[in-house]
């Protein structure tokens, strides 16, 4: 099994008037088809590694490895490149642009890549929101639908190019219990039938209990 990251003594430091430790000498592997829970009590450093894992933030030291490619000699460039194609994001707070409808969220990171024409694009969009149970909501702006939809949708634009790995920060944290146990289906779903790696932040210890692997966080450390 192929393995997509890998961490040796990763750390995080805030460079304040008074040093701020996020994370610190994390070494830890994700191989692809894997699902798992990042969990640990707040502050304590989940979140921050995400970022980490996903690019969207720089370690103060230690390594990261993306499919094998060091992180650490990428510009802003590579690092973009390599989020929008390995990479797909799903957040608590869904973060979709209010004034696209669902299709034209989902095209959004299809439009950055550049791979498909813009009818593939629209096509490809209206496929995985249709898979997503979406199908009849496609021309539906963000507020004109349910806080479950939403974050269909923005799962929905996580799987846009395809990538091997989904990276999930606490996407069940703003719903109700209902659409939360469909959030968690669909990402067990994109593990068992799609072939995803799966890492999800969460304070939900019933829901990491029922993934494959968990990494508890304190502190900025692995326990």
């Amino acid at each position: 099994m192929s393995t997509l990251i890998e961490t040796s003594r990763l750390t995080r430091i805030l460079p304040e008037t008074v040093p701020v430790t996020l994370v610190e000498d994390i070494s830890l592997r994700i191989d692809e088809k894997e699902f798992v829970a990042i969990t640990g009590p707040s502050g304590s450093g989940k979140s921050s590694l995400l970022y980490l894992l996903g690019l969207l933030d720089r370690p103060t030291s230690g390594r990261l490895t993306i499919a094998g490619r060091d992180s650490g000699p990428m510009d802003e460039k590579e690092r973009a490149r390599t989020r929008l194609e390995m990479m797909g994001f799903v957040f608590q707070f869904h973060f979709l642009l209010p004034e696209f409808t669902a299709r034209e969220n989902v095209e959004i990171p299809m439009r950055k890549l550049g791979r498909l024409a813009r009818d593939e694009m629209h096509e490809h969009a209206g496929d995985l929101l249709g898979s997503l149970g979406l199908g009849e909501y496609l021309d539906q702006r963000p507020d004109q639908l349910s806080g479950g939809q939403r974050q269909r949708v923005a799962v929905a634009r996580a799987l846009a190019n395809d990538p091997p790995l989904i990276l999930a920060d606490e996407p069940t944290g703003s719903l109700d219990s209902k659409s939360s146990e469909q959030v968690f289906e669909i990402l067990q779903n994109l593990v068992r039938e799609r072939g995803k790696a799966v890492v999800a932040v969460t304070h939900d210890l019933d829901m990491a209990a029922r993934m494959q692997r968990r990494i508890h966080i304190v502190d900025g450390k692995i326990t």
